[in-house]
This record gives structure tokens, sequence and C-alpha cells, in this order.
């Protein structure tokens, strides 16, 4: 028998697999139930494949190949991400087009992806940068501007000096760039938004009907952040005025609360420099030139820098007083960066006694705390500035005609006196901000529209999709985008639509090729649709999708956002993309800290394949953790696989032909174990337990190691459990045992119940409940045997001499329990 060769044995089979087209299926056939499973695909940078793309890969191609076996027709895509900044930053440094070096990136990925042994059909992929791929994206672009779900406006805008770019807010980092580290600016820019907006609240909802982790599902919740609350309108006191100003043309301060129950507690409010109060009343304002400089050091903050702040800062606006509609009090009005001028009103009540945050400002800037709600079971507890918060429910002290009410009774009441008096209203608010698509960049989907003489914008139209990147484009940024120097596409405006004619020059954030990809493999070559009815309702929605939690709140939202517009409007029968979502965990160096260029310490899967085989590499990166866990990578460890591996090969040369085969006493606990490990893998790789099922199999290796023969059935059996994992040695191991089809045209094991039982169990055995003796018996010993045994047993006879027996409680399988007195 050959020894284990795995440089060998995997480039025959890949190169087996691809002259037969393993992975073919037809797409069009309803014979056979459907199973759509997808990884997030991969941007195709210059340094290839990574360790994270190694381990969720092989998770999703393992499961691929099990559901295969299983009898379905499986749909498991693979295609690239492949507009972006790096690529076309690659450019402005070498000259080379983002397009030679996309390509040339790509064509290393597939080739990596093949030395794995992935089972992917790489003939029909879904490239973002492919004309014939991007004229989809524009024509959703355009079916979107139909239907009112897209507008253009001025704003500020996160702006990367280095990039050249708008940055939106879920990437920026710490106030910096999440791709290049620059710190971001704050600037006004015209530019396309989607409406995610109206769709908020199915954001939500939707999360209910999916599979997805927990804290998933949590962390776009709050991200979305939905609060129910009321708007408060407080009137302005100037020092200037006799009398606030608060009447039918109300224009005094508007409050968004959560907690309108604690009105009565609060010691002042605070507007976002972007306030219009600020300027309306710059007349009225002592300090203006005090409170303009601290606006102005804000607009260089990014909201998520004002929200995370950890430090809360702030200016008085001297010269006017907000006064309270409830019992008439005058507070002082303060300007601070963490109120953010386009969440609710721009503008809050303070409340230092019941708010964390209120609490911190109150505390530096010396501002009174006034209790409003009471501390249920603790009454005698004050709030004061060397203590704590208060933030929960209670009820209501020193609060007028509210007082003695409970919180959530009190919102009611609260709510209604401000509606009955016109002093407010109920209001539901969100975090999430409408999508800004537009970015200042070359290499990227161009945006489908061109503007009139008047200054109309209008959608190219589908007779002129794709709408094509221009070639003859400088990519050295300059702060405008780079679309705007092409003589060509000024020329094809105004060839089509005529003289004074001007383009839009922005390109899409590559965060929209990505949100409908999905929808684009299960008829990746259709050129007169992005997918047709027939293959949308065979195969769509996705089954299982496996990529980072880093995702959480850009594609994974934005593709639900596209997705429910897509439904909205006729183009989806389904507004959930993803059914089951399950997340990988990060790949770190053997000392448990992150790979990365800068520490030297990243592995190439590449020189892992070269040196241990693809089967190791795939084994053991299924093997070292949990699929969601961290997997630390260690040279040390993968050797263990690659003899586990070494140890299955080996065992060809024991098997037997049924009629050759010597039965021995042993026959009964090795089949037992085997058709339970059979169980155990199947149940494992449907929940995505890789490792525990892998395990499985490394202990039935080691006792069928210990016979001196094995009947090739349950060799067999073994391999095809192990074939998902290591695909390449299960086919070489099943075609010497003389097979002629491959391992996965093989059916799935299925365990046998009446193999199950062991011939032999443990019986544990109880005095008074306390374990005295553990005795091996015959698995179907009868009660009378069982307590004939047990008594017999010199360990329990020591504990039942000269005592009464009472009872002996029989627990079949499993113990007997002997009461004495």
């Amino acid at each position: 028998m050959n020894s284990y060769n795995p440089k060998e044995i995997e480039k025959k089979w890949q190169e087996n697999w691809k002259k037969t087209n393993a992975v073919k299926i037809d797409k069009d056939g309803n014979s056979k139930e459907k199973f759509y499973i997808l990884d997030m695909f991969p941007y195709p940078s210059g340094t290839g494949l990574h360790m994270g793309h190694t381990e969720s890969y092989t998770a999703s191609d393992v499961f691929y190949r099990f559901k295969k076996m299983q009898g379905f027709d499986v749909l498991h895509p693979q295609g690239f991400d492949s507009f972006g900044l790096p690529a076309e930053n690659f450019a402005i440094k070498t000259g080379i087009h983002p397009a030679e070096t996309t390509e040339k990136n790509m064509a290393t990925y597939v080739s990596q992806m093949k030395s794995l042994g992935f089972g992917y059909d790489f003939d029909e992929m879904a490239v973002t940068s492919d004309p014939e791929y991007y004229k989809w994206t524009q024509w959703i672009f355009g079916k979107f501007f139909e239907n009112g779900l897209t507008y253009k406006k001025t704003q500020k805008t996160n702006w990367c000096p280095s990039c050249q770019t708008v940055i939106a807010n879920e990437q920026v980092v710490d106030g910096k760039c999440e791709r290049c580290g620059t710190q971001i600016e704050q600037k006004e820019l015209p530019g396309w938004f989607f409406k995610i907006m109206d769709f908020a609240d199915d954001l939500i909802s939707g999360l209910e009907k999916v599979d997805w982790p927990k804290h998933t599902k949590k962390n776009q919740t709050n991200w979305i952040g939905k609060s129910e609350g009321s708007v408060v309108k407080f009137a302005i006191k100037s020092e200037f005025d006799s009398e606030s100003e608060l009447n039918s043309d109300f224009k005094g301060i508007e409050v968004f609360t959560t907690r309108i129950d604690t009105v009565y507690g609060v010691t002042y409010v605070v507007v976002a420099p972007e306030h219009p109060i600020i300027s309306n009343l710059k007349s009225q304002i002592l300090n203006f030139n005090e409170v303009e400089e601290y606006i102005r050091q804000a607009k260089n903050k990014t909201e998520l820098d004002r929200m995370e702040a950890k430090e809360k800062t702030g200016v008085e606006i001297k010269g006017i007083k907000a006064v309270n509609p409830f019992n008439g009090e005058e507070v002082p009005v303060y300007v601070a960066d963490y109120v953010l001028g386009g969440y609710g009103t721009g503008a809050v009540m303070a409340v230092p006694a019941h708010d964390e945050r209120d609490f911190e400002f109150a505390g530096k800037y010396n501002l009174p705390i006034k209790q409003s709600i009471k501390i249920l079971k603790q009454e005698n507890i004050k709030i004061n500035k060397s203590g704590n918060a208060f933030t929960e429910d209670g009820e209501l002290i020193d609060s007028g005609e509210f007082t003695g009410l409970k919180s959530n009774e009190a919102r009611e009441k609260m709510t209604e006196w401000l509606e009955k008096n016109n002093l407010g209203e109920k209001k539901i608010n969100y975090r999430l901000r409408d999508w800004s698509i537009s970015r200042q960049r070359y290499w990227g989907c161009p945006i489908p529209i061109v503007y009139s003489p008047e200054g109309e914008a209008r959608f190219v139209g589908e007779e002129n999709l794709p709408w094509l990147l221009p070639n003859d484009v400088d990519f050295v940024p300059s702060g405008t985008s780079p679309l705007a120097k092409s003589e060509e596409l000024k020329e094809r405006v105004e060839k089509i639509f005529g003289k004074g004619w001007m383009a839009e020059y922005d390109t899409m954030d590559t965060f929209v090729d990505s949100s409908w990809y999905f929808l684009r493999y299960p008829d990746a070559k259709n050129e007169k649709e992005f997918c047709s009815k027939e293959r949308i309702e065979k195969w769509l929605p996705v089954d299982l999708y496996i990529g980072g939690a880093e995702h959480t709140y850009m594609h994974l939202l934005f593709a639900r956002f596209f997705t429910k517009a897509m439904h909205k409007i006729g183009l989806l029968p389904f507004d959930e993309p993803f059914l089951k979502l399950r997340h990988q965990g990060m790949v770190l160096d053997k000392f448990g800290k992150k790979m990365s260029k800068s520490k030297g310490n990243v592995v190439n899967p590449d020189e892992m394949v070269e040196k241990f085989g693809a089967d190791s590499v795939r084994m053991y990166m299924m093997f070292a953790a949990p699929l969601e866990d961290e997997v630390m990578w260690n040279e040390e460890n993968i050797i263990g696989v690659r003899r586990f591996l070494e140890k299955v090969f080996a065992l060809m040369g024991k098997t037997r032909t049924y009629a050759e085969y010597t039965r021995t006493d042993a026959d009964k606990k090795s089949k037992a174990l085997l058709h339970k490990t059979i169980k155990k893998v199947t149940e494992d790789v449907k929940n995505l337990k890789y490792n525990t099922a892998i395990s499985a199999m490394m202990i039935l290796v080691n006792e069928m190691e210990k016979a001196s023969e094995l009947q090739v059935t349950d060799y067999e059996l073994l391999v095809t459990l192990l074939s998902p994992f290591a695909p390449h040695i299960a086919e070489e191991i099943w075609e010497k045992l003389g097979n002629k089809k491959s391992i996965f045209e093989e059916k799935w094991p299925e365990a046998d119940e009446s193999l199950m039982k062991d011939e032999e169990i443990e019986m544990v055995v109880q005095i008074n409940g306390r374990v005295r003796e553990r005795l091996i018996v015959s698995a179907d010993v009868t009660e009378d045997e069982a307590k004939e045994t047990a008594l017999e047993s010199e360990k329990v006879k020591i504990h039942i001499e000269g005592k009464e027996i009472r009872k002996i409680i029989f627990v079949p399988g499993k113990l007997i329990n002997i009461v004495v007195g």
C-alpha cells in the first residue's frame, strides 16, 4: 500500500474535478431540493488569500459537500468585490490601470482557492467591476430612482484628505479613516442618498424572521437605534425680552426625550453646534465669539467622535434661558458637541439626577442636580454630586400634579398634557441615517445620472447601460471626482443627450455593489435580467451565509435594505436575503496576536498547503476551535492533524471484504461506536460544530487502529464522513477501494439506531444518593439482575452491613439507588 502523499493526491484530484466539471449543477432542474450556501466574497488585494478567508471558505465548502451528499442541488458560488480604493491608490503610485491589477489579483485568488479544494464554479462568478455586472447595479439604481428611493442633497460629510473622498459614518474608526488611518475632516458636499430610513422599522422587525446570532441582531438593532419618546417645546427667555418667546409661531427649542417622566428634574438644556437657534439669536447671545469658536472646533469632529467622546465639553450660551413648560422654571442653555444636529431635534433637556451623561456634564460645570424620580424600596436615598445618576424607572416626586405616578404611567399622562396644551407630542426617532453613496473616486461603479442644462437629474436609461467607466482618466486625486477630467464621458453625454447636458461624475460606494451580488449568482450569465424570475423562485433567498461579524453595520445592513427595497417595488418575492447567518472567528498567531504585515506574523495559506497539504490545512482550521471562536494558528498542532490523516490512509491496509473478514467478540462494540460517530458527525456538521465532529472521527480512528483487520464497508463509512473536510484524501481512498464514481456522488451515511446499543454499560450504584460503586453490566440487564449484582459487590456490602434496606430504585441503563435506614 502506498504511503500518504498529499502533493500528488491533491494535484491529481483537483485536475480530475476540473476535467469532470464536478461543481456544475442544473440550475433550472427541479428534481432535487435546493440549498444555497454563500461566502462573503473577497476584495482581490495584491496579498492574496489570508487565513481568515481559508477558515470561512473551508467552513462553507464542508457544508456544501455535506448537503450535496444528502441529495440536494447545492449552489455554492464565488466572486470578487473588485471595485475599491486600494486598486486605485496602487494605480496612482504605479501608473498601472486598476482593471489590470484587479484581473491579475483575481487570477491569484482563484488559483489559491483551487489549491485548497474549494468547490466553486469559477465559470459563473460575480465580479463587481465587470461591466456585465455593474450594468445591473446601475439598473437597480435606476429602479430606485424611478420609485423615489434616491435623492441628492448637500450636507456635511466625513472627508478623508488622504483618500480624497467621502467616508460613511460606519467606515470611521476613532475619528480616522478605517482604510488608511487618516484623521477625518468634515466637509459640505452634494451627494446621492438611498432612503434606507424608509425601511428602519422593517429592518428591525425583519430580524425576528431570520436565524442569525443573537449578538448580531442586537448590534444591528442598536445601530438602527429606534427610540420612542416625546418632543417638548422649551420657550426661550432673552435678557432683552420682558416675556418668553412662546406663541403660535414657536421660535424656542424643541427637545426630544425618551424620559419625559423626569422633566421636573431638568436643570439645563443642551443644543447641538448645528442648531439654528444659535444663528437666529446671534444678536442676543452675550458671548457669541466664545460660542462661535466652540462650534468651529466641533466642525472638525465626526459624529462618531462626538458620540463616543469620553470627556463631554460645552459652552453656556449667555444671555438666553430655556423655560420648562411644565413648571415655568428658567434654566441655562449650553452648546455641546455630544448632541448631534441630525438626531432627534438637535437639542436635549438635561436631567443630571437621572442620566449618566447629563450627570457627568453637570459635575464638570457645577450645575444643579434635581431629583424627580424616587428609587422604589430605597426611599431615603438622595442623588447628589458625590453619587451616581438613577437611570431606572421609579415613582415621581416633586413633579407637580404628576407626583406619585409610576414612570410608565407618568410618560403617558405627561405626553397627553403636552399634546393638549400644544407644547409637544409623541415622537419616534432613529439613530440610522439615509445612506450616502456618492464617492469622489475613479475605480467604482459610475452613477448613471445625467443633468439637463437646467440642472434636472435624469436616469441615463436602460438602453445606455452599462454606463461605462471611462478609461481616459488621470487617477491623481484632487478633491474633485476624477471622472470630471474625462473628455470621452463629456462627449458621450452630449452625443446621446445633446449640448449642455452633463454627466454625474461621482461613483458609487462599493457597498452598493455588494448589496445585491447574492442575487446575481443563480443567473450570472443572464444578459437580459439581473436574475430570471424562475431562478429567483428556485434558488433565493440564501439558506446559509458565512462571514465576519465586522460587517454587521455595513454590508449586512445594506444588503437587507436592498432586498426590502427591491421587494417593495416588485423585483423580489421575499424581503430578507439571508435566512441563516453564521460568523467565523479571527485567525491569530500562536501567541494569540492578530496577524498583520507590520508585526511580521502573517501566515501565508500557500506556504501551509505546500508544507502540510490542503486537507491538513482545512482539517486544522475546522478542528482548532468552534467556528465562531478565535483560531490560534500553530504549526506544531497542525502536525497532529496531518498524522491523523496518515492514520486514516494507513487503515486501508487493514480492510477486508465481508467474505474475508474474521468476526470477533469486539464487533458489536466497534459497530456501536461507528454508528454513534455517524450520528454525532451528522448532527455536528448540520449545526456547524466542525471541531467536535472531527474529534469524534479521531476517536473512531483510534479504535479502528487497535483492530487487526477492518471490514471494508465500515472503513468506507469512515471515509465518507471525512470527505467534506478532507476531499482529496477521501477521493483517493475511495478510488483505491475499487469505487468507480466520485465519493461525492455517494449518499451521506445514516446511523443505524439498532447497532448503536452497547453490549455492556456502566451502571452507577448509589447508597442514599451517594455513588459507592460503578459496575459493568449487560446493556439489557433486568431490574432483578441489576439488584442482585449490586448487592453482591464488596464495596456496597460495606455500606449496607447491619442496616435496613428500605427500598431499591432502578433506572434502566443508568443506576441503582439503595435506600437504607
